[in-house]
């Protein structure tokens, strides 16, 4: 983890990013204070759609209007 003064920062910001792009947290210090932290954001994976195919089930009667009884108890 590499360490930053506030003016190094702001002088090499894209400097400081690529870093942090290629996997490196950085410390940002202010009179000899860490009080920042860079780190990359976490990759999330690419959502594949149909993986839960088979998996879940919808009935058929899904949209059938709920009985009385269930409506009942939305009424104050």
């Amino acid at each position: 983890m590499r360490e930053v003064g506030v003016h190094e920062a702001k002088t090499h910001l894209s400097k400081l990013l690529r870093e942090v792009e290629a996997g490196s947290e950085i410390v940002i210090r202010r009179g000899g204070k860490a009080v920042a932290r860079i780190v990359p954001v976490p990759t999330t994976a690419a959502r594949v759609l149909g993986s839960d195919r088979g998996v879940v089930s919808v009935p058929d009667d899904f949209d059938a209007p709920l009985p009385d009884t269930v409506l009942d108890a939305f009424e104050p």
